[in-house]
């Protein structure tokens, strides 16, 4: 039962890293980008208009933190030194980085951005205001793949996933609240979680459970990123699901269309389509192959069923420590990529969520699939029949 990344990963990540700097024409690599730092180092923080500033050289590893950080960041096993200046826009984050630099003997670097993010309000100087700087990704790649370690945590998090959605469809009734009834079977699976894995687990949430389950329904569920209406369920409302489960950073993805008590011809039309997308996307999914084919495979079959006009997006993305990860399952992901970078490679992990809507309502599954050497793995397993997606009114 894998709930934490383990040691030896953050010190295959540094590895890794350090390689890359050295065929680089930088003294040290440094990252603004808060899920960066959390996969090198395993310090996790909110971004916020304060700046986290992370330095990766040859030998050491050196952090810039706002003063409210320091306590948290100070334990770190992974972490050299540690800098701070007190807040923003009092303190000057970019100008402690640079400092922090400077007593590292470096003058350029290799940067996610030039200089911080402009979230909540920030507004800093670049960082080549005071060194040379050039751009990487390598994090960003890095992440496409994932080590069996982290493929653990994700199945982990499927595991979870599945316990809360199973309390929706437990709890869904009509006259029931979505918004009430998506809490409770939060709550409850978080409350299972936690009792389960005791001090194994690893804190990554503030005030909220680790498990999130829930739905949006009715005419929301014609909108692909439809919000959770102010209206209580009728019978043969349509359900948009999704649950998930933070493990150590990681997570899944588990959606489904169901229906409450009932559902017309056209809901069922509407979602066998849907499900026979699905399982063509599913079953093109293997090492080696073209990222674009499984969409194209798909974009295939709906308009030899005439419904492209239905369909909103593409058929998947990776999925790990952020909701949407590259590479994406999308017909245009070779005009910024060639060659191996185009093709599904063991590690990667996807959502598979080819969708259609229509006027009235929305129907689509999503379920988590690990690429392997010989092919795939199932990481969501709730059932996605028609029958078992029913909800008894």
């Amino acid at each position: 039962m894998a709930t934490r990344v383990p040691p030896e990963e953050f010190r295959a990540r540094l590895a890794e890293i350090r390689g890359r700097l050295s065929e680089a024409e930088a003294d040290a690599a440094v990252w603004f980008g808060s899920t960066s730092i959390e996969y090198l180092t395993g310090f996790y923080h909110i971004q916020t208009e304060r700046p986290v500033c992370l330095a990766v050289t040859s030998d050491r590893v050196a952090i810039t933190v706002p003063r409210l950080e320091l306590e948290r960041v100070e334990p770190n096993p992974r972490i050299d030194a540690v800098y701070h200046y007190f807040d923003y826009p009092g303190g000057k984050p970019i100008e402690t980085a640079v400092e922090m630099l400077r007593e590292l003997d470096v003058d350029r670097v290799a940067a996610d951005s030039d200089g911080a993010p402009g979230v909540m309000g920030y507004e800093g100087p670049a960082l080549s205001e005071f060194l040379e700087v050039d751009t990487q990704e390598w994090i960003s790649r890095m992440r496409w793949e994932k080590t069996d370690a982290e493929v653990d945590l994700v199945r982990e998090s499927a595991k979870w996933a599945n316990l809360g959605h199973r309390y929706l469809a437990e709890y869904t009734e009509v006259g029931a609240h979505p918004a009430t009834v998506s809490q409770r079977a939060s709550m409850d699976a978080s409350r299972a979680m936690l009792d389960t894995l005791g001090e194994r687990y690893a804190v990554r949430v503030r005030g909220s459970g680790p498990v999130h389950a829930g739905y949006i329904s009715g005419e929301e569920t014609a909108l692909p990123h439809g919000h959770t209406p102010n209206e209580r369920l009728s019978r043969g409302d349509v359900l948009i699901t999704g649950a998930s489960a933070n493990v150590d950073g990681y997570h899944s993805e588990l959606e489904r269309t169901m229906f409450v008590g009932d559902y017309t011809d056209e809901d069922e039309h509407y979602f066998e389509l849907m499900l026979e997308a699905q399982t063509i996307a599913i079953e093109a999914l293997s090492p080696g192959v073209s990222v674009e084919y499984v969409d194209r495979q798909v974009w295939e079959y709906f308009e030899e069923q005439g419904v492209t006009e239905l369909a909103q997006h593409h058929v998947g993305h990776n999925i790990g420590m952020e909701g949407h990860e590259p590479p994406y399952l999308d017909r245009g992901w070779s005009e910024r990529y060639e060659g191996s970078a185009t093709e599904l490679a063991p590690g990667q992990i996807y959502t598979i969520e080819p969708g259609l809507y229509t006027d009235d309502a929305g129907y689509r599954h999503s379920d988590t699939i690990a690429i392997t050497e010989s092919g795939t793995e199932w990481l969501t397993y709730y059932p996605r029949d028609l029958e078992s997606n029913v909800i008894d009114g």
